[in-house]
């Protein structure tokens, strides 16, 4: 049915060998549940800052331009971040696949599955390090006044 080199041992080892890359796609999802969620937030601040008041001072409206401004940085680092852990997590998918279709079909593809792990290791890691920077941006540009409960 399947190749001649297709054994019930060499699925076995195959459907072994795809659990690791499962469970790091499971990682992978709920980090682009948290991006999204920020991302989200991010997109609803700037909708609420850009449809506010533009009868404001001009210094409050410098201050809402200002905002504007890292809203958008912080919008274009967190879809970076989306896009790249998406691609890593497309990419342990075609591990996975690759692996079941070296022991189905009796194929040396070892060096493909590593190939593409490695590369699906490095989107996440430019995935993550867009996150840190939109994370490093929110809390350098976000003040909190604690001063308003010293009265």
């Amino acid at each position: 049915m399947f190749g001649t080199g297709a054994h019930i041992n060499d699925i076995g080892h195959a459907i072994q060998l795809a659990l690791a890359p499962v469970f790091l796609l499971t990682g992978i999802a709920g980090i682009l549940n948290v991006m999204a969620g920020r991302l989200a937030r991010i997109i609803d601040r700037g909708r609420r800052v850009s449809e506010g008041d533009m009868r404001l001072d001009p210094s409050m409206r410098e201050a809402l331009r200002t905002e504007v401004a890292n809203l958008e940085r912080r919008r274009h680092l967190a879809s970076w971040a989306i896009n790249a852990c998406t691609f890593a997590a497309l990419l342990v998918c075609l591990v996975i696949a690759v692996l079941f279709a070296e022991a189905l079909l009796g194929l040396p593809l070892q060096w493909l599955a590593g190939l593409i792990f490695t590369a699906s290791t490095l989107a996440l890691v430019v995935g993550l390090g867009s996150f840190l920077r939109e994370v490093r941006l929110a809390t350098k540009t976000v003040r909190i006044p604690v001063t308003l409960f010293d009265r």
